[in-house]
């Protein structure tokens, strides 16, 4: 299969996606492009669905698990600064899909506009938190967000306004969509006092995380009432360890890839895990991380 000559220079094949995800796990993408215009990511998915090859779109790669047989398609990395930039106008900040959510946190909270800061500690791009209603005790990334610009499969650019947005318990109606950028609306604050906000929020966020394990990730989303770290200790499971994959003993919603890690090590631990918490609570743990 050729791509039109236009994009030709921006496809590299068979393109190791180990080591662009956070567990460095998995084998190729068959395709795979860093476009670095808004008008090469539109022309890329165009293309792509004529063609009927099938699309993903890399992020940070925080929560994505590729298999060893890779993806058998085209994947779509966000990581040009011209796909992740933020701006602010009066009290709405817009953040192209690839920005880091700690990035518009960060601008946020320098402008004086408050309501992202409560986000700060969690992982991947504005587009894939807003895609998820990422959230924290304080309430859900849906709850500040005003209107998100969206890329069709076919490549249909598109608005969705407050009217159409459907946020729930880590969930939205954007599934399936490309998120292109997001417009929040946030409250004018005084600076000095949101920044150490922030600042406090930030320690306790860096406390939770074992950070002298490089290769990590959140497997699951806490439900609705729960904590999926009690839920997980509770069916005995904290700090379970399946082949060269395991959960973190203390905080167990931390998935730790050892040397030598698989994806069916990860796999297999992870519906270990949600098959005892299933006897032991009577809860269906949800995947945070995408299995590619």
């Amino acid at each position: 299969m050729s791509f039109p000559e236009p994009l030709q220079h921006l496809i590299q094949h068979d393109q190791p996606l180990a080591q662009l995800t956070w567990l460095g796990i998995g084998g190729p993408a068959r395709y795979f492009a860093e476009p670095h215009t808004r008008e090469q990511l539109v022309a890329l998915v165009q293309h792509a669905h004529e063609a009927e090859i099938p699309v993903r779109v890399l992020g940070s790669g925080s929560n994505v698990l590729v298999r060893e047989a890779g993806f058998d398609g085209l994947v779509i990395s966000l990581a040009a600064a011209a796909l992740g930039q933020v701006s602010v106008e009066g009290t709405q900040l817009t953040a192209g899909a690839g920005a880091k959510l700690s990035h518009a946190i960060t601008h946020a909270v320098g402008a004086g506009l408050g309501g992202l800061e409560h986000l700060a500690g969690i992982p991947g791009t504005v587009g894939s938190a807003v895609c998820g209603n990422a959230g924290a005790g304080s309430g859900d990334i849906g709850s500040v967000v005003h209107s998100v610009e969206v890329l069709d499969r076919d490549g249909t650019v598109r608005h969705i306004g407050p009217d159409e947005l459907q946020f729930s318990h880590r969930k939205s109606n954007l599934s399936g969509l490309i998120i292109l950028s997001v417009t929040f609306q946030l409250e004018a604050r005084e600076v000095g006092p949101l920044t150490k906000r922030l600042q406090k929020l930030w320690i306790v966020a860096h406390n939770q995380r074992p950070f002298d394990e490089p290769r990590i990730a959140q497997p699951f989303i806490d439900p609705d009432g729960f904590s999926v770290d009690d839920l997980i200790q509770q069916a005995g499971m904290s700090g379970m360890r399946l082949g060269n994959a395991s959960l973190a003993s203390g905080k167990p919603n931390y998935l730790l890839a050892h040397s030598g890690a698989t994806s069916e090590d990860v796999v297999q631990l992870l519906s270990r895990v949600r098959e005892q918490v299933s006897l032991q609570s009577g809860i269906d743990l949800q995947l945070n991380l995408q299995i590619w």
